[in-house]
């Protein structure tokens, strides 16, 4: 009896348990999992880990943006709390969620067999399909057939790469060259530039960029449609529950479409800065606007034709203008900027031209580093594009290649690195669209000579 007594209480759970606290720590035990909702919420906070590229999470103007940052903000008001954010390598996304240094996923992952094996994944938010994505000028690339004989470089650990080894298994002869850790963005960038000659990227993906990058050339689909969505660590089904709340809400309330837009309404727009509307605007507009304009410039020291010349780049002359990013007004003032240059309406033309050229002033003061007035004045540009940390930072790189870091030719060069991780890894604010200041500011010195000779 004693025996048959001895052996129940070795093998009960209540012994068991008793045994796993006094080799391990019984606080640990009595925790919810580091990803539940219970903890969560009794943390606060919820942590995405996503990637730090355009199409996903970045800061614009020293603001988080971002699709995917959108979503996952929005998730965060949804659960009430907090929402921190984690950018780790692309192959580092699902250790990180097994091992508990995060709640979810959020970097525009699709739903194929062999993710789903390891996590599990919310409902569908977006439908997409990889794209072939060669130069604008490249006809020869049509078809699956055309791949024969080609390099395709894509990123590795992506479903790309899964996809490109089906048609080596299915007899296509090309070279896959897979590139560690590059976002997508950026093999965009290298097709654009003539650096490789094919990648492949999700339709979203490609649209968005084909705003940045007018020289690519979506070349055909290279898969069926698939589907985008989060991933939470296996067996987390009451996070994934109110997950799939969540996203029937939103597709419901139409705030998922809201946020698309907010990102992809001008992907087919590649001729913004056309100069003949330009002119047109500066005969119909601008006249309204000029003494507001002169007002402004004078107080701070510009020339107002600079400011009208920034000012039709920023808004083309409409005081309602919003950008994807929320910004708004003629000078498309942020949230932030607006407190602090103490106006209360970014949609009054008075304000918003006050607010922003006093902003301008201010980054124009913080450059004082700079001898070179007309350098100076391109870097204070720039910064208003693009966020003053970010300038600061392509200057660091300048440096580190024995560059003049005061010089806007060296800057021209410079930028365009902050989308490369190689770079941006080791900045200080992270990923930015370098390119994009670049033009920025090329075309505001464009229209600056333009009404220096018309008005």
């Amino acid at each position: 009896m004693e025996r048959g007594l001895t052996k129940s209480v070795l093998f009960s759970p209540l012994f068991l348990f008793l045994i796993i606290c006094l080799s391990f720590s019984c606080d640990n035990i009595l925790v919810s999992k580091p990803d539940s909702l219970e903890r969560i919420r009794e943390r606060g906070s919820i942590i995405v880990i996503t990637q730090n590229s355009g199409s996903t999470y970045y800061l614009y103007r020293e603001q988080p943006a971002g699709f995917e940052y959108d979503l996952a903000a929005e998730f965060a008001r949804y659960l009430n709390v907090d929402l921190e954010v984690v950018t780790p390598g692309w192959l580092e996304m699902f250790d990180m969620l097994d091992h508990g240094e995060g709640d979810f996923i959020a970097a525009g992952v699709t739903v194929v067999p062999s993710r789903e094996r390891r996590v599990d994944f919310s409902d569908p938010y977006l439908t997409v399909q990889q794209e072939v994505i060669v130069h604008h000028d490249n006809y020869d690339i049509k078809s699956v057939d055309d791949l024969n004989g080609k390099t395709v470089h894509v990123r590795a650990g992506t479903s790309y790469q899964e996809r490109l080894a089906e048609l080596l298994g299915e007899g296509v002869v090309m070279e896959l060259v897979l590139v560690p850790d590059v976002p997508t963005d950026e093999l965009i960038r290298r097709v654009a530039d003539s650096e490789i000659e094919i990648t492949v990227a999700d339709s979203n993906i490609a649209l968005l960029n084909r705003m940045y990058h007018p020289d690519i050339r979506i070349a055909f689909p290279l898969s069926e449609p698939q589907f985008l969505a989060w991933a939470v660590r296996k067996g987390n089904g009451e996070l994934l529950e109110v997950m799939n709340e969540f996203f029937t809400r939103i597709r419901t309330d139409g705030t998922l479409n809201e946020i698309y837009s907010l990102y992809h309404e001008d992907e087919n727009s590649l001729n913004r800065f056309d100069l003949k509307a330009f002119h047109r605007k500066v005969e119909t507009d601008l006249p309204r606007y000029r003494k507001m304009i002169r007002e402004a410039a004078d107080k701070h020291g510009f020339d107002w034709r600079l400011i009208a010349a920034m000012i039709y780049q920023e808004s083309h002359f409409n005081p309602r203008a919003r950008s994807y990013t929320g910004v708004r007004g003629l000078m498309q003032v942020t949230q932030r900027t607006a407190a602090e240059m103490g106006i209360v309406n970014r949609m009054d033309p008075e304000q918003s031209i006050d607010a922003g050229v006093g902003y301008l002033a201010s980054l124009y003061e913080r450059f004082d580093d700079i001898e070179n007035e007309k350098d100076r004045l391109l870097f204070s540009l720039a910064s208003y594009n693009i966020g003053y940390g970010h300038v600061r930072d392509a200057q660091e790189i300048v440096k580190e290649h024995g560059r003049p870091a005061d010089s806007w030719s060296s800057l021209v060069e410079a930028l365009p690195f902050l989308q490369m991780p190689e770079f941006y890894h080791e900045t200080r604010y992270g990923y930015a669209k370098g390119t994009e200041p670049v033009r920025y500011v090329e075309n505001i010195m464009a229209y600056y000579d333009i009404l220096k000779k018309k008005v």
